[in-house]
């Protein structure tokens, strides 16, 4: 080979490289997660723990928030592609005229808890007596806050009689209610098994950390984290889509073949917190609210808009296209690739 072969032949790697490179950094995308310490959203953390982006082809940067109502917000304002949160946004931003679409299911169950703060454990015995008082939401407008309304609605409670005060999700959480700055909340895993580790007598008003009791809560499967987003993105993106769908339903996979030690030991410590014994309990607690397949359930589905029909007359009166807040297509072709 002549030096002025060589030298081009160098050159055209180079500018391979800087192609390739080009091309890597447009899949760059960004998924905001509405609480990445709660054990809801495991899988979309545990996705980029194991790589399975990188193996789907796209370089993910993940933002995290204080609540689902910040995480859908950043996706609406453009700064984040994708949210990592829960499915009923779709529905209530349908509502509202927001074409807004879930592309893969990860919660089988929302695992939604509302608790007593332990300073208030013998005086508030139940959702009724929630009237003229404070309750915690991760953040106003958040599916916390959205279940919690669900809940005010059921049991005949005026939701204008009831502060809701946001405290996020993790040691905020768990904080204001050891102190008593509300007087009760809606929390999730690991947050709930850690206030119940340090508070034996907790007293828990409605729980939909396991099938009965959603069923006992809804009346049906009721899903919760997805990963969602703008309907014209997902028609823009269908490759980065299909990518992210793949990446979450082979995490799934893994976390049905793996111990609750195993899947611990691959968070992240600062998602885990010092008490790792109590973590575990918690993980253990919510591994089986995990969906198998990523597949949305259309019953599931119909039983969120049922849900939200009675808890706002906004939704209630507009005419929802179910089939548009939900797609399984990615779904079922990654299932297909395997």
């Amino acid at each position: 080979m002549t030096l002025s072969m060589f030298r081009r032949l160098v050159s055209s790697l180079f500018a391979l490289a800087l192609m390739s490179g080009v091309a890597f950094a447009q899949s760059k995308l960004t998924i905001a997660i509405g609480g990445a310490s709660c054990l809801c959203y495991l899988p979309t953390v545990l996705a980029k723990q194991l790589g399975e982006y990188e193996k789907a082809g796209v370089n993910v940067e993940m933002v995290d928030f204080k609540g689902g109502s910040q995480a859908l917000t950043a996706v609406l304002g453009g700064s984040a592609d994708v949210v990592s949160g829960y499915f009923d946004h779709c529905v209530n931003l349908a509502a509202k005229g927001q074409n807004l679409q879930s592309f893969v299911v990860y919660d089988r169950y929302p695992g939604l808890v509302l608790v007593v703060s332990p300073k208030q454990t013998g005086t508030i015995t139940s959702i009724k007596d929630l009237a003229g008082k404070k309750v915690g939401v991760s953040a106003p407008g958040s599916s916390t806050h959205y279940f919690l309304n669900y809940l005010m609605k059921k049991n005949g409670v005026d939701a204008g009689s009831v502060g809701v005060i946001g405290i996020g999700l993790g040691a905020t959480a768990v904080a204001a209610m050891e102190q008593g700055s509300v007087d009760a909340a809606v929390m999730l895993d690991p947050a709930v098994t850690q206030l119940q580790g340090r508070n034996k007598d907790l007293r828990i008003l409605s729980d939909t950390r396991s099938e009965k009791d959603t069923l006992d809560v809804f009346g049906g499967e009721y899903p919760g984290g997805a990963l969602y987003t703008r309907a014209d993105w997902i028609e823009k993106n269908p490759k980065a889509a299909q990518a992210l769908a793949t990446a979450i339903v082979n995490t799934l996979k893994w976390i049905h073949t793996h111990s609750p030690e195993e899947i611990m030991a691959k968070m992240p410590p600062e998602l885990i917190g010092a008490d790792k014994a109590l973590y575990l309990e918690a993980l253990k607690n919510t591994i089986p609210m995990y969906s198998h397949t990523g597949l949305m359930d259309p019953k599931g589905a119909k039983a969120v808009l049922d849900v939200f029909s009675q808890s706002s007359e906004a939704v209630a009166k507009a005419n929802i296209n179910l089939s548009k807040t939900y797609t399984n297509k990615f779904v079922e072709a990654a299932a297909k690739a395997k």
